[in-house]
């Protein structure tokens, strides 16, 4: 293991590659696959549109992460959907909002379109937590051929460790 450099002794492409974005992963509940997150996201956005604002959807959550700046340096909403990291969203802003009842919140707004990931198997947890690039799932691209896949079975070759 190297020691810790100091900041004058890394060269820009050196700090570049250090830099990386961190992202919040979360539940999905009540999604049964990423095509429930996709449709509710859209429905979202039609309202949205209908009412003349951006077609951004928002989600809202108790605490507000105190890592914010690095979280809006690109980073996005990993989506866990019945058991496994399975879709993700960019995190446009977060916003400090006070509720109807008097208590804080944080609303996530999210980029309008869902971007599928790799299935990666995620045990249940209570609300959100931070999620680092190296631990985050690829994005499924079309040219592997695993975005015309159905999404059960990219979860389950997942869940047999052939995916």
């Amino acid at each position: 293991m190297e020691p810790c450099a100091t900041r004058l002794d890394r060269t820009p492409q050196k700090a570049f590659k250090e830099r990386m974005s961190l992202n919040i992963i979360k539940l999905c509940v009540g999604a049964e696959s990423v095509g429930d997150l996709k449709e509710w996201v859209a429905e979202r956005a039609l309202v949205a549109i209908a009412a003349g604002l951006e077609p951004h959807s928002v989600h809202r959550t108790r605490m507000m992460p105190k890592r914010g700046d690095e979280i809006l340096d690109g980073g996005s909403l990993y989506w866990v959907i019945k058991g496994q990291v399975a879709a993700r969203q960019r995190i446009l802003a977060l916003n400090a909002v006070e509720g109807a009842d008097g208590i804080s919140y944080c609303d996530i707004v999210l980029d309008p379109s869902v971007i599928e990931t790799a299935p990666q198997p995620k045990r249940p947890f209570q609300g959100w937590r931070y999620y680092r690039d190296e631990d985050a799932p690829r994005d499924i691209g079309s040219d592997t051929g695993e975005a015309a896949m159905p999404e059960d079975l990219r979860r389950e070759l997942a869940d047999l460790g052939l995916l």
